[in-house]
């Protein structure tokens, strides 16, 4: 019985070291303090998560779009650079920290997610 509840401690552990990992990297932040990364560091690497459709509709300064829904989403995200902060959004944040997660996999240092997504940026801007 000792065995089973060490063994199963070890196993919860393990899980949950492996997921701080990849979050460490990830900072879900606030319009104000989004703005003010994107306007402090030269040459941003904002990322609209959204569909193509969504972007045209408005879409934040200097972003490029790179649809988290499209199958080439990793294939597209290969020429940013891993080393540099990337800022990411969608509508509502939702898609932008599925993306998130998915770039911290792949090897994103510093990555930064609109709390509330462009949704919330168009209410307080």
């Amino acid at each position: 019985m000792k065995f089973k509840s060490l063994f199963a401690i070890l196993l919860l552990f393990s899980l949950f070291s492996c997921n701080a990992q990849t979050s460490e990297n990830i900072k879900t932040v606030e319009v104000a303090a989004f703005a003010k990364e994107i306007k402090t560091t030269p040459k941003p690497q904002i990322l609209d998560v959204r569909t193509p459709e969504e972007f045209a509709s408005g879409h934040i300064d200097n972003a490029q779009n790179i649809n988290w829904q499209n199958e080439n989403f990793v294939k597209n995200t290969e020429k940013l650079n891993k080393n540099k902060a990337v800022y990411l959004y969608c509508r509502s944040g939702k898609r932008s920290l599925k993306a998130s997660e998915k770039l911290a996999e792949l090897g994103f240092k510093k990555i930064y997610n609109l709390d509330g997504g462009y949704l919330k940026w168009n209410a307080e801007k």
